[in-house]
């Protein structure tokens, strides 16, 4: 028997009939062909034809431009008609749906689009049928509004990041004042975390001046606003008063009961509080300054109860980077830095008189310098941020004698791995336990290595590169605790010794450092990663200069490169990676010709200022 099979065939809009003929499909032979498949196990596998979905979708939009079998006209107040196909709008907009199935603009062929901008609708009914949406400086307010209004969230989405990403101090009101009016969380979040951490630079534009007072308070009332010193807020809250003193003069009670008067020290209070003109016949505000004083008397006196008041809170600072810096004439001092400021203080009171060779955090306020200097390679000394006197103690030495050694810290316990002893590599390695304060050494790695990169993730620490026998060494080895043992991991591309190594998201960067063969050495600004899953190394962007012997951390999900040298001086400058655009961004840092030799993150305790 056989069958026809018309197939209808749409050619430049005019239908025609193909006829096929087809013979039934039922034979001794396909029986057989059935009985083969079904022994080998075939499963049933789904395809999908990716080509026919874009074809369908450029197909869709070509009609609507062609306005074929258009049923809906949107439009907008400017007299713009934008033509669309009710079904599509309905398939991809909440608001279309709710419209053309709950209402009587179901019936009609004309709709009113009230407050949209019409070139902001056509992008948004562009984007409907071909899901892509082009995001400028100019149309993104229009955009994310009317991506609102009419429940286009992964448009709003979008523009939310676009606007997060050009966020400044002279921006970030108006998109917070945006986000309020619109009601976009994540965006009123964003800007609110972006003025409170950028805090000392947005007091100094005419947006924080233009600030009701309200608005002051609000922003100086918390706790978690990125502010080194109270005089700032003291001196922030002069300055907005003194911009329009006749109408603000009177808001300043209010405003000075949210600046805690008490952090700032009492010689500041003297030279600069006490006399201000602006307190001169405001009897609340020298009530203020007077509970300060009160307040530096008392606690002197331990066995007094200090006043309980928000007034006499340390305000949570935020995170400073704490630095080790070898100046040049010999002196090693500890210097705190913040990133968001770019302000660097160096703190005299804290110097060591030799040079160290890395830094480690245990408990997250324990600080542990590592030292090569001459008369002693195994020094060890410890900084308690929590301590209320603030100094550099000794602390249990090093089993051996180390230059040039690596540092990790796994679990509280410090890591010092290979180094050189009287030009001598070392594969020796040790573990310091804090809790015990004792150091023990463990298994000896595979190779010898002077200048190695030290990493941990996961609970496995890395030894990477270093130098040995005149070369510098590419392959990397890698340390488990829990059976103390070494085990060759994936080399490096390149030979890199006194590089530096930063971890983030779980991913391992080699940074710098030289590639030294005998004689002839070559700095390095080229990166590489590894990621432990798939044992493996791949480049990245290479810095902006070569740096030998770097510091690296890790904040806010960037990596900082600080100073280094480019073998020919030291250099004053960090760069910052940003793993998402995988792009460096290179700062000045104002080192007065000192060398970083180290660096941690650490949460910036309000007793450090004062040193």
């Amino acid at each position: 028997m056989t069958y026809v099979c018309r197939i209808p065939s749409i050619v430049r809009g005019v239908m025609s009939i193909k006829e096929m003929d087809f013979v039934k499909p039922v034979t001794p032979w396909t029986s057989g062909l059935k009985q083969v498949l079904k022994s080998n196990g075939c499963k049933p596998t789904t395809y999908i034809n990716s080509c026919h979905t874009n074809n369908f979708i450029e197909f869709l939009q070509c009609l609507r431009k062609e306005e074929v079998l258009c049923d809906i006209k949107l439009k907008t107040d400017d007299g713009v008609i934008v033509c669309a196909h009710k079904v599509v709008l309905v398939s991809a907009c909440p608001y279309f749906r709710t419209m053309f199935t709950k209402f009587a603009e179901a019936d009609k062929y004309v709709v009113n689009i009230r407050d949209i901008d019409s070139n902001i609708l056509q992008l948004l009914i562009d984007y409907i049928y071909t899901f892509k949406i082009m995001v400028t400086e100019e149309n993104v307010m229009g955009l994310l509004s009317a991506a609102i209004f009419l429940q286009l969230d992964y448009v709003k989405g979008v523009c939310v990041k676009f606007l997060q990403k050009q966020l400044n101090t002279s921006n970030c009101l108006d998109i917070k004042e945006f986000a309020e009016f619109y009601n976009c969380t994540e965006l009123l979040s964003s800007s609110e975390e972006y003025i409170k951490t950028h805090f000392l630079k947005f007091v100094e534009t005419e947006e924080f001046l233009s600030l009701s007072c309200q608005e002051v308070i609000n922003l100086i009332s918390r706790d978690d606003i990125n502010v080194p010193f109270e005089e700032k807020i003291f001196e922030c809250v002069i300055n907005w008063a003194k911009h329009e003193l006749a109408c603000r003069n009177d808001s300043l009670p209010n405003l000075m009961e949210h600046v805690r008067l008490s952090l700032a020290p009492p010689e500041y209070l003297s030279k600069n509080v006490v006399d201000e003109p602006l307190f001169k016949n405001n009897i609340k505000c020298k009530d203020f300054v007077i509970e300060a004083l009160n307040f530096h008397i008392v606690k002197k006196h331990r066995h007094f109860n200090m006043p309980r008041s928000v007034r006499y809170s340390p305000r949570q600072t935020g995170i400073k980077f704490l630095l080790a810096m070898l100046s040049r004439c010999g002196n090693c001092y500890t210097s705190w830095y913040d990133p968001t400021t770019k302000l660097l203080h160096k703190i005299k009171k804290l110097k060591m008189g030799y040079e160290v060779c890395a830094l480690a955090l245990i408990k997250n306020h324990l600080v542990f310098a590592l030292s090569c200097q001459d008369m002693n390679l195994r020094s060890v000394k410890m900084l308690d941020l929590c301590s209320r006197s603030l100094q550099w103690k000794p602390n249990v030495d090093m089993l051996v004698d180390r230059g040039s050694f690596g540092v990790g810290v796994i679990d509280d316990r410090i890591y010092a791995v290979g180094g050189d002893n009287d030009l001598t590599e070392l594969n020796t390695a040790e573990v310091f336990d804090v809790s015990v304060k004792e150091w023990q050494l463990i298994s000896s790695m595979c190779t010898e290595r002077m200048g190695p990169g030290v990493g941990v993730i996961d609970n496995l620490l890395y030894a990477v590169g270093g130098y040995n026998n005149g070369c510098a060494l590419k392959t990397v080895e890698c340390y488990d605790p829990s059976l103390d043992k070494w085990t060759p991991v994936a080399q490096m591309s390149t030979s890199r010794r006194h590089h530096g190594i930063g971890i983030l998201d779980g991913v391992m960067y080699a940074i710098g450092g030289d590639c030294q063969e005998h004689a002839n050495s070559v700095y390095l600004k080229s990166v590489e990663a590894y990621t432990p899953i798939a044992n493996a190394w791949s480049p990245i962007a290479d810095m902006h200069l070569s740096r030998y012997d770097p510091s690296v951390v890790t904040f806010n999900g960037l990596l900082y490169v600080m100073g280094g040298s480019d073998g020919s001086s030291r250099l004053a400058s960090l760069e910052i990676y940003d793993p998402n655009t995988n792009t460096w961004t290179l700062e000045q840092l104002p080192t007065s010709g000192d060398d970083i030799h180290g660096a941690v993150v650490i949460d910036m305790p309000s007793n450090l200022r004062s040193y």
